[in-house]
């Protein structure tokens, strides 16, 4: 070969090389995004058409409850999942009239979600006050939400998993809006520096901000409800329980923190109670019945709970005096969903007789949702 076409064929190679590499990138670029694209769309509320809208839409009818009734200091506050929480965030508001600021004080009843942080964790947030104030200037206060609601983040940290939550999504949305436009003009300004370029930027419609503002805040609350609240179950009170000699042939729970994936530590400890004080009760509460319910392993929050009698348990160790009026009448060894019915009836006119004013219904039993069984026994805990 001599010199020119050796020289066309390093030419070639290189360039078909060069092409090469260049269309790997791509495909590499066009995985990234697809992927990016799949987990922002689960990070979406369901839509209304698709099966999990109803599993979503009982477990914020859950949390808001719980949050609603046990979330304030000073007795309950009513929420709603997520418009009062972002649109609830100061004390005071400043505004300009006439080129003057003027401080509009909200009123004492006014509650944001840095009170219910307070109270449920005993401590205000970093650079936050409980009577805070935001900017009567739009741009200035879009960006002081932003780095409350960073700082917010930031503190739950401590043992909190929200990876797909950006402060933005907190905002309300014509706020959201305006740290977009703020972004893609800074991104502008600045379009040759590498923290623009490796910086994520989610630009929502309306429709797609409204269904991730409402799973986002739901997360945070559960994440919330996880870190502050579900982590001060103690072993200590479980360690006095298995004590007793007749518990010894119980079923274990085990609680090391990686003994499972799906149940907390707390949680386990949770099942634990729920097994002890089952085994313990049950041979007291429907004694007189022709057939006391057998030995279980509660190992669920959901299925295990269905029949309404390990709750009923739970009530009665605390409760005795509902054992003759209340739960002698319930299925000993029920087999059908109108046996579950019946129980969970009488569970919830327990409730009522004893002023347990916490929300629940009869369908919060039969829906099979976690958080409303949760809650309930947290409370009894």
């Amino acid at each position: 070969m001599d010199k020119e076409n050796l020289e066309y064929f390093l030419y070639s190679s290189e360039s078909e090389n060069m092409l090469e590499n260049e269309w790997v990138k791509k495909d590499e670029a066009d995985s990234q995004s697809q992927e990016r694209e799949n987990k922002f769309q689960l990070s979406l509320f369901p839509d209304e058409d698709r099966e999990e809208h109803i599993f979503f839409q009982k477990v914020i009818t859950a949390v808001q409850n719980w949050f609603t009734l046990f979330g304030w200091s000073k007795g309950p506050n009513p929420i709603s999942i997520p418009h009062s929480l972002r649109r609830d965030v100061c004390k005071i508001q400043m505004t300009s009239s006439d080129e003057k600021v003027i401080k509009q004080n909200l009123g004492k009843d006014t509650k944001t979600v840095y009170d219910m942080l307070l109270h449920l964790s005993g401590q205000l947030l970093p650079g936050i006050t409980s009577s805070q104030s935001l900017p009567s200037d739009p741009i200035e206060r879009v960006i002081q939400l932003h780095w409350q609601h960073s700082t917010m983040l930031t503190f739950l940290n401590q043992g909190a998993c929200l990876p797909h939550v950006m402060p933005e999504f907190l905002l309300e949305p014509d706020e959201y809006k305006k740290w977009i436009g703020l972004q893609i003009l800074q991104k502008a300004n600045m379009k040759n520096s590498e923290i623009f370029n490796n910086k994520s930027l989610f630009v929502l419609d309306d429709n797609e901000f409204e269904t991730m503002s409402k799973r986002v805040w739901t997360d945070v609350l559960l994440q919330v409800y996880k870190v502050l609240v579900l982590a001060r179950v103690s072993s200590l009170t479980i360690s006095n329980l298995l004590s007793s000699e007749s518990l010894q042939s119980m079923p274990r729970i085990n609680a090391e923190p990686l003994s499972s994936n799906i149940y907390s530590p707390s949680e386990r400890l949770l099942l634990t109670w729920l097994n002890t004080h089952y085994e313990k009760t049950r041979k007291i509460v429907w004694k007189d019945c022709q057939k006391v319910p057998p030995m279980r392993w509660i190992v669920n929050f959901d299925r295990d709970l269905l029949d309404g009698l390990v709750l009923a348990a739970q009530v009665a160790a605390y409760c005795p005096y509902l054992i003759p009026t209340h739960f002698t009448n319930m299925y000993t060894n029920p087999g059908t969903p109108e046996q579950c019915l019946h129980n969970c009836l009488i569970l919830v006119n327990a409730f009522h007789a004893i002023s347990l004013d916490i929300g629940v219904q009869v369908n919060g039993f039969i829906s099979h949702v976690q958080y409303t069984f949760e809650y309930f026994l947290l409370l009894y805990y």
